[in-house]
């Protein structure tokens, strides 16, 4: 009689954590970020019809990056979650926060428990009444793990090096065209510009009480793009 075969436990779950970040590094990336008028999503997508940027309620919006039917699962998920929380209590009660720790529950379930992982990272945003400083960014990892950020976000790609291009080009409070070249500088880098019909950008708007999401599409997301000048950042300096 044969013995089976044995792998720890600890073997299995790095195996299943590089597998998801393989997934979702070949993906292209995505940046939250908040502004003076709100928190703008802005993501690299050469597709017009499949979305990595969507509503969720009335301040609150979803984003994805990674294989698109997974992430798109959890957005129908978080969409469902939030219209039966408003709906049984009040709107008031839907919050960010809530549908963040959902999430992070229905990821490690699988993460754990299924021999596929979901190849997805995802970003709960809510914009605030008040400043940037009410705004909630809560990026959530392919394992359930949940990270509440501040001022900005970066999801999928090469995530560490976009990060520190964002981190240099960030101004808090800065205007909308600012953030949004900010951003795209923050994804393409030095080498490459991308074209108002590469970005998706969405954005959440602190002055409207409900229905604060927005798609920025064709020419006014051209005009924001032209008004600005390149954004330059300083890259970080090299170790000897």
């Amino acid at each position: 009689m044969s013995m089976p075969y044995y792998v720890s436990p600890e073997q299995v779950m790095k195996d299943r954590a590089d597998y998801a970040r393989k997934g979702i590094a070949r993906g292209r990336s995505l940046v939250g970020l908040s502004y003076a008028g709100g928190i703008a999503l802005v993501a690299e997508n050469h597709s017009r019809t499949l979305r990595k940027v969507s509503e969720i309620y009335d301040r609150i919006a979803f984003a994805g990056v990674g294989k698109y039917n997974e992430f798109d699962q959890l957005r129908i998920a978080g969409v469902r979650a939030a219209d039966m929380r408003g709906y049984s209590y009040s709107r008031e009660d839907v919050d960010a926060r809530s549908l963040a720790n959902s999430y992070a529950q229905m990821l490690g379930q699988v993460f754990t428990h299924e021999m596929k992982p979901l190849e997805v990272e995802i970003l709960v945003a809510e914009v605030g009444h008040g400043d940037s400083s009410d705004d909630r960014l809560f990026h959530l990892l392919y394992d359930g793990t949940v990270v509440d950020e501040e001022d900005f976000t970066v999801l999928g790609g090469d995530a560490e090096l976009i990060g520190t291009r964002m981190k240099a080009a960030f101004v808090r409070n800065a205007d909308l065209a600012t953030a949004i070249a900010a951003a795209s500088l923050a994804i393409t880098g030095a080498d490459r510009t991308l074209t108002d019909r590469e970005l998706e950008v969405a954005v959440l708007e602190r002055s409207v009480e409900r229905r604060a999401f927005r798609r920025l599409e064709g020419p006014e997301l051209l005009a924001l793009l032209s008004s600005v000048a390149p954004v330059s950042y300083a890259p970080p300096p090299q170790q000897g």
